[in-house]
């Protein structure tokens, strides 16, 4: 019988067991009740020497900063949480979640970015690094709620205070928050949190015109939680490396929550430059990446193995991979040293957000380390398919998740078509936005936007993409209608068409625009005088470097053509995203 199935279906008889949880105020007191004295988190003191956070210590802590947020009169309430990854920002995510609606911010935008998401959600506190507070303080009167509390993970110089009364300590506040707790005020604890309303609010790009609120439960993402330990187990004495940003529900789910829920460690990366140091003190078994990381690692160890190996079994070309000509005894070696170089104790990479390339993915298992490529969406809370602990396929993105079903909407002859998704992960809609929540949950089905295939045993393959979002080779989401505000929005440029443009000699992935000038506000910028073809291109490169300069480092426009007529466009006038259009370089003037 077990041969007449496909291997999806072989994979549902194969499920780690787990246990139902629905939200994250039952995980954080069933974990804190299972492993009590177990590590949660490592981190580093003032002085750089590792400590430990215990389970029933973030417990507490998450208590005691709720218990203030409350008191606070932020129950029910959205509260912000932006920051480079940390302990705080775990603790404060947690909290803001149970107390409140959390709004998870990226550190990397502009502050004008971050003001917009705090006016259009309507958020009452932020809890964040002291750099990226003060930068929105500094801008205040943008900001709609002029009595939003500022909570800051780092000490506050008397400076910075002097500009904000509603800037305080995150350390102190959770001081309160004790005494206030041991006092006797425990309406922490008697919150019932309803897994099926609204508590995760993500934004997918920075500008008014072009921001959706992505609505998350907590049933969502606790289910996501249970379908990837399904899947893929997660052991009490794995420790998870965070390096991706937490603001994105790949990294939270899956390298923070997911090992809350298991009862394993964390432990933050200091920053990139820091990765091989980190790994070194914090001895990880669990790494989540995207493909950019991967091959970097992949490069550097592959460099190595032609440095140090014995002439006779070098290849000429350093980026060649030797491996597959070694014996066996030398293997052996080559796998100890790798896996020594990498901490000692990796034993899986989950990669996600990108492609991954399926040779690198294989050179890794022989090394010993499992690799696992994923698909997802933030929609989907992320994860949609994995490659698992029992079935891996290097170049597919995977198997359907427990509880998630895929499938392929009016398949082309080559059976392509855009993969639409049903499950508990499914967003609840985008926030305040029903027309855009209509246009891709229908009949309970999720429209990703991305095109794909599904072969006879369940695999599913990313083959492009039907919406307009550009994916970098480092994860990064990249919203073309995002950077096309900033350039309309400047009265010199008519209108603009922004894409990923892949070239030749590079399988990176750029941001490009081509423009069409408003050549009559660009005469009277230059005072009544018909412009040159040299002038028109430089006052356009000015344009875009004054957009970059509003844009993080990822978003930057990195070329750009002038274009000589109007682009083609819909019966609503909106600029057609296909066609002659999309044509970029000469053909497009």
């Amino acid at each position: 019988m077990k041969n007449d199935l496909n291997v999806a279906e072989q994979l549902k008889l194969k499920y780690h067991k787990t246990q139902e949880v629905t939200n994250f105020k039952d995980m954080l007191y069933n974990s804190a009740e299972n492993f009590k004295s177990r590590t949660a988190f490592k981190l580093k003191d003032e002085n750089g020497n590792i400590i430990t956070i215990t389970y029933q210590e973030f417990k507490n802590d998450v208590i005691y900063l709720g218990t203030d947020l409350i008191k606070r009169g932020f129950l029910n309430k959205k509260i912000a949480v932006i920051g480079k990854n940390s302990y705080k920002w775990c603790v404060s995510y947690m909290a803001a979640s149970i107390v409140g609606i959390v709004v998870p911010i990226d550190k990397e935008l502009h502050f004008n970015d971050v003001i917009n998401f705090m006016n259009v959600s309507e958020t009452v506190c932020i809890l964040g690094d002291l750099k990226n507070l003060s930068s929105v303080i500094d801008n205040i009167d943008n900001l709609n709620y002029k009595n939003t509390l500022f909570i800051s993970f780092d000490k506050i110089d008397s400076s910075s205070k002097d500009n904000n009364d509603n800037l305080l300590y995150f350390d102190n506040i959770k001081i309160i928050g004790k005494d206030e707790y041991l006092n006797g005020f425990h309406d922490f604890d008697n919150i019932k949190v309803n897994p099926d309303e609204l508590r995760i609010l993500l934004f997918t790009s920075g500008t008014t015109g072009s921001a959706k609120g992505v609505c998350l439960s907590q049933r969502n993402i606790c289910s996501n939680i249970l379908s990837t330990y399904g899947i893929v187990k997660v052991k009490r004495s794995d420790l998870f490396f965070s390096v991706l940003p937490l603001h994105h529900t790949y990294e939270c789910t899956l390298g923070f929550l997911l090992p809350i829920y298991s009862g394993a460690s964390i432990a933050h990366c200091e920053g990139l430059r820091y990765i091989a140091k980190n790994m070194a003190e914090f001895h990880p078994s669990v790494i989540l990446c995207v493909p950019l990381l991967l091959e970097k690692m992949h490069k550097t160890i592959v460099r190595n193995m032609n440095k140090s190996l014995p002439e006779k079994y070098r290849k000429e070309n350093q980026d060649d991979n030797p491996f597959d000509n070694l014996p066996f005894i030398i293997k052996k070696i080559v796998t100890t040293k790798v896996k020594n170089t990498l901490g000692g104790r990796l034993r899986v990479f989950i990669v996600g957000a990108a492609a991954a390339n399926p040779n690198i993915l294989s050179d890794f298992r022989k090394l010993k380390l499992n690799t696992l490529q994923g698909y997802g969406l933030t929609e989907c809370s992320p994860l949609v398919a994995g490659n698992t602990d029992f079935f891996q396929k290097d170049d597919a993105a995977g198997l359907p998740i427990p509880n998630v079903e895929y499938k392929i909407d009016n398949p082309n002859n080559d059976g392509i078509g855009e993969i639409i998704v049903k499950g508990p992960n499914v967003m609840l809609g985008y926030y305040n936005n029903p027309e855009a929540t209509s246009n891709v949950i229908k009949n309970g089905w999720f429209h990703t936007g991305d095109l794909g295939k599904v072969d006879e045993n369940g695999y599913l393959y990313i083959t492009g993409r039907c919406k307009s979002v550009i994916v970098t080779k480092n994860g990064k989401n990249i919203y073309p209608e995002e950077v096309e505000y900033y350039l309309n929005d400047n009265p010199l440029i008519s209108e603009s068409l922004v894409q990923g443009i892949q070239e030749e000699d590079s399988d990176e992935t750029y941001v490009k625009a081509q423009i069409y000038p408003n050549l009559e506000a660009i005469s009277e910028y230059l005072k009544g005088s018909v412009p040159t073809k040299e002038e028109i291109k430089k006052i356009i490169s000015n344009v875009v470097s004054s957009v970059n300069s509003k844009l993080p480092n990822y978003k930057h426009i990195k070329g750009f053509i002038i274009r000589d007529k109007e682009f083609e466009k819909t019966t609503t006038q909106k600029v057609k995203r296909y066609g002659k259009n999309m044509k970029y370089g000469k053909d497009a003037k």
